[in-house]
This record gives structure tokens, sequence and C-alpha cells, in this order.
């Protein structure tokens, strides 16, 4: 009670919620895992102070932290326990500065991308990172998961779209690295420890994020294909022949595609055949009269191995194509149970991955499923796997299968959703022991108590640390 007390001191009655029966949006993923949290205290701070004095009061009486944005993830990362603080962020909304001479945007860690993306539009820019849920997720969330999304092909993570964090460690010190410069390399570039580490060494309370000039062409097109190495030499060929205006390349084998076969009446399915693979490619550019026309040539060259295509010209015949595309892991996740994996590999690869985990699955499972689709272009894909069963009780059967062969193909186990509590078992399939062994000195040295998102990314050890 005295904690509270204190807590309220800080937030005010109102911004200090007490439990049990607190909203559900702070108790799981937007996506739903298997994980459901059970928040007693939630706690909505206004500015970087007051996460500060948060965090030092939490740091003295030994409280553990979960930082929550938006709650969009897929790792159960932000889920937090009876015993553990939420520190919602929710309240820190404002984009303080855009600055169009640097192109450069300066925000607090609860705004929406969908905020981002709409002040920026206003001016001409962009910030290119682009995910579904972009009215929910927040800077923040996206920052500490390095989040990757649609258009990581042209534009990369968010790692590369950050110039400056402002951090607050576990103790209560704030720093503030809110640099506009693409140079500068003076010393550690600290913002690193804080962008992808999911909260465990430092609450982001503001960013600084870069801006590129916004395309004023846009096209689209669906394709289909007569299989994976047609669609690894279609986007070889499209990036050759149109250098810097490939912006997505997004690629759905026939498993997925043909889950939205029933929803024709209402999803309209561009193509008219039936094909192993479709992609759907995003060209942007600036010159309105000859890009749709170059687009167009780079496909028709390609006709040798596209089986059949529908472009795409006006905003609206692109956000048709984009609706399939995003329907899809709606619709997938109406197959309960499913389980669901976010997973990067080598192009020369993913083929193998794949033909070996469905035969290890179906020795298990003869009615296995795989719905495979993603961002092919930068070697990320999302499998669903349906067993046929009526339970997740072999969920750990599924994940070890999935997660032992990433590690025999050299690829990750988390492509951009990072690792929470739902990979943490898995991460030595992705790390080496001298990486990880690294990872848990830096968190016993910047967040010795152990108090931030504990739990997460790295096991607890016995005595309460993660070394």
């Amino acid at each position: 009670m005295a904690f509270t007390a204190e807590v309220r001191q800080i937030v005010g009655d109102e911004h200090c919620l007490e439990g049990p029966g607190l909203d559900p949006r702070y108790a799981q993923d937007l996506w739903g895992s298997d994980r459901v949290g059970d928040p007693r205290l939630v706690v909505r701070p206004a500015d970087t102070r007051q996460v500060s004095e948060l965090l030092r009061l939490c740091s003295a009486h030994r409280r553990p932290v979960v930082p929550q944005g938006g709650m969009t993830g897929l790792v159960s990362g932000g889920v937090p326990g009876p015993d553990e603080v939420v520190l919602s962020l929710e309240r820190m909304n404002t984009i303080e500065e855009l600055d169009p001479t640097t192109r450069t945007m300066t925000v607090q860690a609860g705004c929406t991308l969908a905020q981002v993306q709409d002040l920026a539009a206003e001016h001409g820019l962009m910030f290119p990172l682009d995910v579904a849920p972009r009215a929910t997720a927040t800077i923040g969330g996206n920052v500490a998961t390095n989040a990757g999304g649609l258009r990581v092909l042209l534009y990369g993570m968010m790692r590369d779209l950050v110039l400056g964090v402002e951090a607050v460690l576990a103790d209560g010190t704030v720093v503030d690295g809110l640099h506009k410069l693409v140079k500068n390399n003076a010393g550690y570039d600290l913002k690193h420890l804080f962008i992808g580490t999911e909260g465990t060494l430092g609450v982001v309370t503001r960013a600084t994020l870069r801006l590129s000039p916004a395309p004023t062409t846009r096209y689209a097109a669906m394709c289909g294909l007569p299989g994976l190495d047609a669609a690894r030499e279609l986007l070889h060929r499209l990036q050759s022949g149109l250098p810097g205006m490939i912006s997505a390349y997004e690629a759905m084998w026939d498993s997925a595609y043909e889950v939205l076969l029933p929803l024709a009446d209402e999803t309209a399915l561009p193509l008219k055949g039936s094909y192993p693979m479709y992609v759907l490619v995003e060209c942007s550019g600036v010159d309105a009269e000859r890009d749709f026309e170059r687009f167009s040539a780079a496909l028709a060259g390609s006709d040798d191995i596209v089986s059949e295509s529908v472009l795409a010209r006006t905003p609206q015949e692109v956000g048709a194509l984009w609706a399939v595309r995003e329907r899809i892991p709606k619709e997938v996740l109406k197959m309960q149970p499913l389980f669901g994996f976010d997973l990067s590999l080598p192009a020369a690869r993913l083929a193998s991955y794949l033909q070996e985990i469905h035969d290890e699955l179906r020795s298990h499972w003869a009615a296995v499923r795989l719905i495979v689709f993603g961002h092919l272009g930068d070697g990320n894909v999302h499998i669903a796997v349906v067993t046929g069963e009526t339970t997740r009780q072999r969920k750990a059967q599924v994940e070890e299968i999935v997660y032992r062969a990433i590690a025999r193909h050299e690829g990750s186990i988390s492509a951009e959703h990072g690792i929470g509590f739902e990979k943490l078992p898995y991460l030595g399939y992705s790390r080496t022991p001298a990486e990880i062994a690294l990872m848990r000195l830096l968190k016993q040295t910047i967040d010795a108590g152990n108090i931030l998102n504990p739990g997460r990314v790295l096991p607890v050890q016995p005595d309460g640390g993660q070394r």
C-alpha cells in the first residue's frame, strides 16, 4: 500500500489503476497468444520525468516493471504477471517536432505509427515503416522490437529509421540521445542498446525518426508463378530493371492464397488461375509520365516466368491488391488451434527448409497443413502450422521441429517480432553461447536488479538474475 501511494503521488490517482479485473488490453497481445497476463497495477505516466521517478521507485522496492505500447506483439513480451508493474506509455503520445530541413520527426513513445505516417504525408514526406496494426502499434514498441513490416526491402528495419533515442534506465537515469545526425561516430552508438532489446535494458520514451521524400507514384501487381524459384528470379529481374523502385515484395504460397477462396464475393481476388506461388510487388517512384510504363515493361519482359499478372495503377486499385495480402493473416488466425512462426532464412535455403519441416511434422500429424506467406524480398516468412488436433497440448513438439530445423539452415527463429516469452527456450538455435553470454553481461551491467521485463529474451536464473 505504501508503494502504491508513492506511485499515485507521481502520476495522480486516475493514472494508477489497480486490479484484478483491469482492462483486458493490458493482459494479452493483440493477436492473442497462449499467455494471458494478470495485471494488478497499471501506471500511465505523462512524460519522461514521471517514467524516471517511477523506475527509480520500482528499483528501490525491487518491483519488476513491464513496459507496454500498443500490445500488437506476437511473443508475449508485454504480457504481465500479477507481481509486475505495467508501465503503459499510452499517454505519452505527442509528436513534438517535424523538421523538414533535416527530414526528421521527434515523437513520444506512445505515438502510433499511423500518427507518424499521417503527419509525414501532410508535409510531402514519408515514414517508411508499415505494419498491419498501424493504428495501434506505437513507436516505442516499434523501437523496442526493431519492427520490420512491409517495406524493409527498400527502406530497412526500424533500426535503420531511428536516428536518436531517449531512454530511461532501471535506476531512473535518463539517457538523452535524441540526435538528428545521420553521421555520428562519437563513441558507442548507444541507441542500439534500446532498439530491438524489448525493454529489457531501458524504457524508450522518445525517438527521433528519419523521414524520406514521399514517392509521387505507387503501382502494384499481383502475379501467379510456377514456384519459389520463379518468384526469386522475378524479384531479381525487377530490382535490376527498376533500381531503387521495388518497395515491397510479398509472397503467398498456394496454401495461404487458398484461404481467401471462400471469401471471393467480399474480397475480390485479382487472378483467374490457380498457381503454386503468388506475389504482390509494389513499385514506387517520382516520374508520373514514365514509371507505370517502365513497371509494365519490366513485368512483360518476364512473361517466361510469370503465368498471370494483374497491374494496379490507381490508388484504389493498389489498395485492393494490398487488401488481398492483408486479409490472409486475419483469416489464418481463425483456424484455431494453430501455431504461428515468424522466421528468416537465406533465400537459397527456404524451399528445402519448408520441405524438411513439412515432412517431419507430417510424420507426427498426417493431416498437417503449412500455410506460408510473408516478406519474401527480405527472407522473412510467416508460417502457420495447423496439425488437425483440437488442442494445443503438443505446442512444444511443433515448435521444437520448426526451430531445430532453423538452426540447421542458418536462419533466425525471429525475423521481426522478437523473443519475449514465447521463443525463450529456442534462443540457442539462432545465437551462439558467446552471443548469449554477452547479452547476459549487458543485462547484468545495465539492469543489475533485473526489474525491466524480467524473463523476456533471457531466462531468469535461480538467484533471480538473468545472467
